[in-house]
């Protein structure tokens, strides 16, 4: 049985990788970001991480998942990390990363309504003439919807 299956701290950066759900790759970026504190290492210098690193990097991931912004997870660790803080500020970086998101969201609806429109206007047939690549090679911003004049 391993150190980390006993439950026992430190852990080597596989065993943080496991319980954290992060590759080791990954760990390692977070670190030279300064996501996480330096880490203590063996005198071979393998890396050894406590629960609450392990802990640190689960917030992470989580906020990765959500989508935010390095940048984002590292103001929200400050203030995880900062019991004084006032959840206003918390809410504020939210509220920012969901307008992005709402932004990013209706961007890609408008990019599958004009793919669709031109998947709509292309025959797909054995004919060299092609809408899609006539739309792409034009100069033109948007794409015409087939029921614009």
């Amino acid at each position: 049985m391993t150190q980390a299956a006993a439950g026992r701290w430190p852990v080597v950066i596989g065993e943080a990788a496991a319980r954290s759900h992060e590759s080791a790759r990954m760990i390692r970026y977070y670190e030279s970001l300064g996501l996480l504190p330096r880490v203590a290492r063996t005198e071979s210098g393998y890396r050894l991480y406590t629960e609450a690193d392990v802990h640190t990097l689960r917030f992470i991931r989580r906020a990765r998942d959500l989508g935010f912004s390095m940048p984002e997870i590292e103001a929200l660790l400050g203030l995880w990390q900062d019991r004084s803080r006032a959840s206003s500020q918390v809410k504020r970086i939210a509220e920012r990363h969901m307008m992005d998101l709402e932004q990013r969201i209706s961007a890609m609806q408008d990019m599958r309504r004009s793919l669709q429109a031109l998947v709509h206007c292309c025959q797909g047939d054995d004919r060299p003439e092609c809408p899609i690549l006539d739309e792409l090679a034009s100069e033109k911003k948007e794409v015409q919807s087939p029921n614009a004049g």
